[in-house]
């Protein structure tokens, strides 16, 4: 069967800046590809030349008859009035799915996706759910290929682990834009880094992102030794040009050609083997005071919904929290209430004299109109780091900014870009206190690898929301994790605050009050709690287990040699006593949680 998407020597640039050149990319079925590269190098870009919203400037895509391509794009966003349900309902009708078909995907959908009411109004979902309604938009119309463009961006560590279990359970092929490396580990099985170090444009690797990583330092390190061997050959053919040799001879012709070959081909490796990274170093304060800031019996509610009760926290210089919580769990307002924005609704917050509060907001709060210059340097054509002033032509280049840019606008930067511009402003305010809501979206992974690595040097006290489980673990030296109902809990990392999560919660003594003969009664439960889609998504195949161990039994029982050991008889008739027990367990296990599927 001919490849879902064929990309062949396509090429893109804008104005004087070339993307990529001639890159290939050939997508087939079972394809799981994690699409890799810095910052600016064009991954959206090539996600829409494939999906055909964009044309190349050269090349072409070839895309199989009847194909089907889903597309889930960085930001998610839908008509106003829209209901989750009807947003499905479109995606169906568009895709030609048979009527008798659709009320059933549109079950599993619900029951696999955990929305809370599908009858809600897509636009004003959190971006959380809005990000899932958008995967399972185009994941229930079944499409041969479907591409995935950051799509961890707004998914709480919860969404992330679901989104996995959807695209191991899709048979769609799959091409992931992703700097989630936990993310990449456990989906893809090839990667692909868009990079203009490569002679191709591009570098492919069968397997998952650890493989890449291998193949990777392999494919550099012989370059290095062919860069290396190439410079020792222009050497001597420059040291032989510079004697003079006469161009009379076929043969002199032919080794003057060559080495100006050489050297243009020199010239063109050096050029793809520079590395350039922003340079990225958060600014601390000279405070001594070890003791920053702490939370006594703090309590924070929003109307009716608490985000944490009875919370004691101390903050010392050098404490780095990941701060860790489902979608909605209030870990902003949290980090808020740390900048003095929202006032606890109980208890005390005590913080040393002076101290200094630097916030990163998830919100991204920049005026997209500004040109580059006056985003980076507000009032003038300086900034001040670390005492010193700079100008901001060399700022702008410590954050991998060429002076061409500066006077651009903002909106005409990519994602990760403008990233970038809001960690350069930020680095110029010192801080005791450095909080971090989702600094990573949009960062590419050698910027993320920058940025763990400053963060592990800062000297001040670190508050880090991200949804990035390897920097998680990699910088935290303690979490703070939060359920959603108030609890909070300390934890030495995101692994010990799962298991909190998948443990049942106690449920606090009911006080006994009279209720009145007319009371009606208590409202039950009327949806999926995260556990419940995980067992959901477990329980068929559990069951097909133990149907295979009753079947066994039956076959152990059914062999007449087995009435002449009477040991033998009786372990067979309790092991199919077991198997029937706990299959009629799971089976009516089933009917409850396809009852709340179904709600």
């Amino acid at each position: 069967m001919p490849p879902i998407l064929n990309a062949q020597s396509v090429s893109k640039r804008y104005g004087a800046r070339v993307l990529f050149q001639d890159v290939s990319l050939v997508v087939s079925d079972g394809d799981r590809i994690g699409l890799v590269g810095p910052n600016g190098a064009g991954k959206s870009t090539l996600l829409s030349i494939l999906a055909g919203t964009e044309e190349p400037d050269s090349g072409e895509v070839a895309t199989r008859r009847r194909a089907r391509v889903g597309v889930v794009l960085q930001t998610s966003e839908f008509k106003p009035g829209k209901s989750v349900r009807e947003v499905l309902e479109a995606a169906l009708e568009a895709a030609n799915v048979a009527d008798n078909e659709r009320e059933q995907r549109l079950r599993e959908t619900f029951g696999r996706t955990g929305f809370p009411d599908e009858h809600a109004e897509a636009a004003k979902l959190s971006g959380g759910w809005r990000k899932r309604l958008a995967i399972m938009e185009s994941v229930i119309t079944e499409p041969d290929v479907l591409l995935l463009d950051e799509p961890t961006n707004h998914l709480d560590l919860q969404g992330i682990e679901w989104l996995e279990e959807v695209i191991a359970g899709s048979m769609s092929a799959c091409v992931i834009v992703s700097h989630d490396r936990y993310f990449l580990e456990a989906v893809s099985n090839e990667t692909v880094e868009l990079n203009r170090v490569y002679a191709g444009g591009v570098l492919r690797v069968d397997g998952a992102y650890s493989k890449f990583l291998e193949e990777r330092q392999l494919y550099l390190a012989a370059q290095s030794k062919q860069q290396e061997s190439l410079r020792n050959q222009v050497k001597t053919e420059i040291e032989w040009l510079r004697r003079g040799p006469k161009a009379r001879t076929t043969k002199s012709k032919a080794r003057i050609d060559r080495a100006h070959e050489m050297i243009g081909d020199l010239a063109d490796m050096n050029a793809r083997a520079q590395k350039s990274s922003a340079g990225i170093d958060f600014n601390a304060t000279d405070r001594q005071t070890k003791r920053l800031a702490e939370l006594e019996h703090v309590a924070l509610n929003f109307g009716e919904k608490q985000i944490v009760k009875d919370l004691n926290f101390v903050f010392t210089a050098g404490t780095r929290v990941g701060l860790v919580g489902p979608n909605g769990s209030g870990k902003t307002s949290l980090l808020r209430m740390l900048t003095g924005e929202v006032e606890p609704t109980s208890g005390t917050i005590k913080q040393a004299h002076q101290l200094r509060v630097v916030y990163f907001s998830q919100a991204r709060e920049i005026d997209t109109k500004l040109t580059l210059r006056r985003a980076l340097a507000p009032e003038g054509d300086q900034v001040v780091h670390n005492g010193r002033p700079v100008h901001v032509a060399s700022w702008a280049a410590r954050f991998l900014f060429t002076g061409e840019q500066l006077n651009q606008p903002v909106e005409r930067l990519s994602g990760g870009e403008r990233a970038r511009v809001l960690i350069a402003r930020l680095m110029l305010q010192p801080a005791d206190l450095l909080l971090l809501d989702e600094p990573t979206n949009d960062l590419d992974i050698p910027t993320l690898e920058l940025l763990e690595e400053n963060l592990l040097e800062y000297p001040g006290a670190l508050v880090l929301v991200t949804h990035d489980r390897y920097m998680l673990n990699r910088v935290s030296t303690t979490v703070l994790g939060l359920d959603g109902t108030g609890r909070a809990q300390q934890f030495a990392d995101f692994g010990q605050w799962e298991d909190w999560m998948e443990q049942p919660v106690e449920p606090a003594p009911i006080p006994q009050v009279p209720v009145a003969a007319d009371a009606p009664a208590s409202a039950s439960k009327k949806k999926m709690t995260y556990q419940d889609q995980r067992e959901w998504s477990t329980l068929e195949d559990r069951i097909a287990a133990a149907e295979a161990r009753m079947a066994a039994a039956d076959v152990q029982l059914a062999n007449p040699a087995i009435g002449l050991d009477a040991a033998a008889l009786q372990a067979a008739l309790s092991e199919q006593a077991e198997a029937q027990a706990h299959s009629s367990e799971l089976y009516a296990r089933w009917e409850q949680l396809a009852a709340l599927a179904m709600e």
